[in-house]
């Protein structure tokens, strides 16, 4: 697998090293021209997160971008709430130095939270249409992943979904539930997804244009 400046070989334990080195040098010309590739794409997708967490700043949520308040608080911890804008109430101890750093950890998990909730509101509303009944659902940080459907029928799904429009985190739930009964992508599948989501290529071509920019994360 390869990503920004790395390439990963997931082999077997008993597998030689000098194996695995071999087959890193077959693989030699598809290495370097996806890393290119990657290099990129890098340049055309830009990151949706601020370079900074500070008063004022845009952050990504759901499709569109909303600004950042900061303010003091004799609370113990950053607490996240949103309503028109987020806000970020600081404790008083982090407010003299730079917290952009525990800002950005903050909006992560409370991302996290609402990835997870409306995840399961989204599970609720399709499965019970085909008794696509997942057996858990888990908020998962991937790399190059959207989600996946587990041989237990276990459902993962990418917290970054929650940065993009709404429509976007629904076609990927449905995608997986989908695969709780068909393991492929045969015409058989596709019409399923499209039982539930009659539009959902309009859907799956945004995350394949924006989802480069969408998985560079906060």
């Amino acid at each position: 697998m390869v990503t920004p400046g790395k390439v990963e070989v997931v082999a077997p334990v008993k597998v030689a090293e000098h194996k695995i080195h071999q087959f890193v040098q077959s693989k030699q010309q598809w290495i370097v021209q996806a890393l290119a590739k990657i290099a990129t794409k890098s340049h055309q997708h830009k990151t949706l997160a601020p370079a900074v967490y500070s008063h004022g700043a845009e952050i990504p949520y759901q499709g569109a971008s909303y600004k950042l308040a900061i303010r003091s608080t004799p609370l113990k911890r950053i607490k996240i709430e949103f309503s028109r804008e987020f806000i970020a109430h600081i404790p008083d101890a982090l407010m003299i130095k730079d917290h952009s750093a525990e800002i950005k950890e903050a909006l992560i998990h409370w991302m996290k939270k609402q990835s997870k909730s409306r995840v399961e509101q989204l599970v609720n509303h399709h499965a019970e249409k085909k008794q696509l009944l997942p057996r858990t659902i888990k908020i998962k940080t991937q790399k190059s992943r959207w989600g996946s459907c587990g041989i237990h029928n276990d459902i993962h799904i990418n917290w970054l979904l929650i940065i993009a429009p709404p429509e976007v985190l629904e076609y990927v739930v449905v995608h997986e539930l989908c695969h709780i009964k068909i393991r492929n992508h045969s015409a058989h599948f596709w019409a399923l997804v499209a039982e539930h989501l009659p539009d959902y290529q309009s859907r799956r071509h945004w995350l394949k244009k924006h989802g480069s920019s969408l998985m560079m994360g906060l």
